[in-house]
């Protein structure tokens, strides 16, 4: 059985470590680590984690404060760090280049004068050069598509990049500092026609052939490089992400993304050996020099497999979290040898690090610490002395004041839309030191609101229905947790005065929606609530696993922008697209709770996960714009009133009430505005028939919206609607504190007695502050429908003209920027402009600023 090491697995308790500490260094509970260092290093540097987890604010005896909002997001006075809108912050060590769209491959020419990178996000593809030693970027060629994928030929004039879905892989010759665009290699026709998707590419100098592996037909090409013709396609077990040939020539590496293990071809005889069992989610993949010791970063297990190349065996597994037997959300996804294979590199993507390993004792690997990145770091490098790394979503959200214009007739144009607002960058720094190990170390915890000490007990005050610790009980047994579709929080409540509202980006207010209204009056208003998603493809990962692994992350934006690839993340494709220990329901059935989908996760009747089988309603329809909220509600009701009648209703009822997506302004189809009434009037009989059941008394509904995708918000496209009712729900409140979908999705762990299932969850502030522990029992009164629920488009204008074009077959297939404008046109007419909607990493509260952003518009 392989090894397994963890930078902090020979921590004594931390009881020993706060003695060791105040014996030695007489220094008091802090969260000042820097200070920390100017003592002995070495021995300090152990104890990073305790430290972290002895920090005042993390003391689980301490009572939290109920509308303390703690650190307000964006930049924090006296520090160099940014708090981003989902809680976690950014400090990123070293210099920064800015590069194109979520770039995902770099890689740096033989003689390592040059850097080449892929960018393959929403907005333009690309592939860029740079110079290796000062980072300036050289020269950038715009391409149809990219993809992660990249490699130099071994003479370092040539170039070969992956083309991503239109199924091509670019080939560039490289003259003094410029990319000279040279014929393609081609694997078929672009997406729909053939389903293949270029990824990892690795070249044989010797044999002057190109290999490239794919994550649609999951197959290795074989090219010849003279001619460019395919000598041979080899079909692998599972989608593949990088190929990696050993430094003797004889065997290429493949990393099965969807298979749990790296793939080995025998070149000479033309064939695949018995593959290596790794953990989930091998992507990127280093080899030492003596072609010895293999590693593989495993995205979903927050771990590297060493593997011994002889043997063919995992010798150790390497955890790259902050902490020991962390939950899913590190994302190892790039890796790198330091020149004499003595240090690894590993970019840990969701914990915008890299974890450093001494490598050079093959039997026994020794952690050195971390080094904190950009966002969402997806590849690094050594050069020289140098470090190089990848940041695939840069260092902040941006404001986008070239966003939605009605004169366009087609697509998202412009740089207005969420998918194209976070351009990556380059950070470059020197080879960390001991010292310098240190002192990144301690601020890679000052940025993580994730500890060992929250995941076990999250800040939430004794005597709250919320318990403070998974498995306490909670006067709470019955959960209703709905998810609709894509709203910002100003498009629905913008017109609530108690909030922090901008009622001229309001299309649905009270008159649309007057129970998403008085339920914020009767119950809590919440006006400072950001899902953690950016479009649906991943917003119903986070919606119900807290986490969009890095197949999902790398693999929407390709789709959403036209140029390919499965849309499809909600249980349909495959093992590849889902968290490594699943979603609520798995965690339901793991803790023996109870559990039903309405519509969730299921697809024409049928359920998508296993999981899900024998869980759902089949009468209740998944995402169908043809029918009628209220008609999902009258089925809802007849399945809960049977199970309430034979003493059989589930702890975790998830639902979803889809129609707020709305139509646009397609000629026949209803009105934006009916489709919001209709989904207002859904929810408000669904509450009012709960509030009148037996067993209201010992429930509570969480409501909120997947993404708030593309709509206006004056402060932030991330902020969205989010709603709590019951009799265990404050009454008549306005709580402005920041929360999450993760934050939700705590608060309903807790309850429901789950182990959060992410760093993301766990990290997160559960909702208490929005309970009480007198509950009111009083119940729901509906709100009868003001705005009428059938009327039809009858315009067959530009904004219908352009509707008829949006597929509408299932939620986001239609452009997101141009959909959100065309519903604007749809209700406030034809020539009116959308405002553009604002997108930052601060999210502002003071009267202030809000009125200096609205002077920007």
């Amino acid at each position: 059985m392989a090894a397994v090491r963890h930078p902090h697995a020979a921590v004594p308790t931390a009881a020993a470590a706060a003695r060791y500490l105040r014996i030695a260094y007489a220094w008091p509970c802090t969260a000042s680590f820097p200070m920390l260092f100017s003592t002995t290093t070495s021995r300090l540097a152990l104890f990073l984690p305790l430290l972290a987890l002895l920090s005042c604010s993390g003391n689980p005896g301490s009572q939290p404060v109920a509308e303390a909002p703690g650190v307000l997001p964006g930049p924090i006075a006296g520090t160099t760090q940014t708090q981003l809108p989902n809680g976690w912050k950014l400090s990123p060590a070293g210099t920064a280049t800015p590069l194109g769209d979520l770039p995902l491959s770099l890689e740096i020419s033989p003689d390592g004068r040059l850097a080449a990178v892929t960018n393959g996000g929403w907005g333009e593809n690309s592939v860029q050069l740079l110079d290796a030693a000062t980072g300036r970027l050289l020269d950038t060629r715009v391409v149809p598509a990219a993809w992660a994928g990249l490699a130099w030929a071994p003479d370092g004039h040539t170039l070969y990049a992956s083309g991503g879905q239109h199924n091509r892989i670019h080939s560039f010759k490289v003259e003094g500092q410029q990319l000279q665009p040279d014929s393609a290699f081609v694997l078929g026709q672009k997406w729909p026609k053939q389903k293949i998707g270029v990824a990892g590419l690795a070249v044989d100098g010797r044999r002057q052939v190109l290999y490239a592996v794919t994550r649609e037909d999951n197959s290795l090409y074989t090219f010849d490089l003279k001619t460019r013709r395919i000598l041979r396609t080899l079909k692998l077990p599972a989608e593949a992400y990088d190929a990696l040939l050993s430094p003797d020539g004889a065997r290429l590496y493949i990393s099965l993304w969807g298979g749990h293990a790296v793939a080995v071809y025998d070149i000479e005889k033309q064939q695949l050996l018995a593959s290596i069992a790794v953990e989930s989610h091998p992507n990127d993949l280093a080899i030492t020099r003596d072609g010895r010791r293999l590693f593989v970063a495993n995205a979903n297990s927050n771990s590297v497999s060493v593997i011994d190349t002889r043997a063919g065996l995992v010798t150790e597994t390497l955890n790259t979290a902050l902490y020991p037997a962390s939950p899913a959300g590190s994302t190892p996804d790039g890796l790198a040898l330091s020149a004499d294979d003595s240090q690894l590199f590993i970019a840990n993507a969701d914990n915008n690090c890299l974890a450093v390993f001494d490598v050079r004792d093959p039997a026994t690997s020794r952690p050195l610490g971390f080094v904190p990145t950009g966002w969402y770091p997806t590849a690094v490098r050594v050069v020289g002395s140098q470090l190089l790394v990848a940041n695939g979503k840069g260092t902040t959200s941006k404001a986008n004041p070239n966003g939605p214009n009605p004169g366009r007739d087609v697509g998202e144009v412009g740089k207005g839309y969420i998918g194209g607002l976070l351009p990556g960058s380059l950070s470059r720094l020197p080879l960390p030191d001991e010292k310098a190990l240190a002192a990144y170390s301690a601020q890679v915890y000052a940025n993580t609101p994730f500890s060992k000490t929250r995941e076990a007990a999250p800040e939430v005050a004794a005597g709250n229905p919320v318990p403070q610790r998974v498995g306490e009980k909670s006067p709470i047994k019955h959960v209703f947790y709905i998810i609709k579709e894509n709203r910002t929080y100003d498009q629905v409540l913008g017109d609530v005065p108690a909030g922090n509202g901008d009622a001229s980006l309001c299309l649905f207010p009270e008159k649309v929606t007057p129970n998403h209204h008085a339920l914020t009056r009767e119950f809590v208003l919440l006006d400072n609530f950001y899902v953690d998603a950016e479009v649906s493809a991943d917003g119903h990962n986070w919606s119900t696993a807290a986490y969009a692994n890095d197949f999902v992350e790398k693999s929407w934006p390709s789709n959403y922008s036209g140029r390919g690839g499965e849309y499809d993340f909600e249980g349909n494709r495959g093992e590849v697209a889902e968290p490594k220990d699943g979603f609520l329901w798995d965690y339901c059935r793991r803790a023996g709770r109870s559990y039903r989908s309405y519509g969730e996760f299921v697809y024409k009747g049928k359920a998508s996960l296993p999981a899900i089988e024998g869980h759902f309603c089949e009468p209740y329809a998944g995402f169908d714009l043809h029918v009628k909220d209220v008609d999902r509600e009258r089925i809802w009701e007849q399945d809960f009133d049977r199970l309430v009648a034979a003493n059989q209703l589930p702890d975790l009822s998830i639902l979803r009430l889809p129609n707020d997506h709305t139509y646009g302004a397609r000629k026949g189809e209803l009105n934006p505005l009916s489709y919001a009434a209709d989904n207002d009037l859904a929810l408000g009989r669904m509450i009012e028939h709960l509030s009148q059941s037996p067993v209201w008394k010992e429930s509570v509904v969480m409501i909120v919206e997947d993404d708030a995708q593309n709509g206006p918000d004056h402060i932030d496209a991330h902020r969205s609607t989010a709603y709590l009712v019951g009799p265990y729900i404050r009454r008549h409140a306005v709580v402005h504190t920041a929360y999450t979908t993760s934050g939700m999705l705590r608060t309903l762990e807790l309850i429901l007695g789950l182990p959060p299932m992410s760093q993301y969850d766990a990290a997160a502030l559960p909702l208490w502050a929005c309970f009480t522990a007198k509950p009111d029992f009083r119940p729901y009164a509906l709100r009868p429908a003001t705005t009428p629920q059938d009327v039809r488009n009858t315009a067959y204008n530009g904004p219908a003209r352009r509707a008829e074009r949006f597929d509408m077959s299932r939620e986001d297939a239609a452009p997101d920027l141009a959909f959100n404008e065309n519903i604007w046109q749809a209700v406030r007419g034809e020539h009116s402009r959308m405002p553009a909607p604002r997108r930052s990493a601060a999210v502002r509260e003071a009267k202030a600023e809000r009125e200096e952003e609205e002077g920007e518009d």
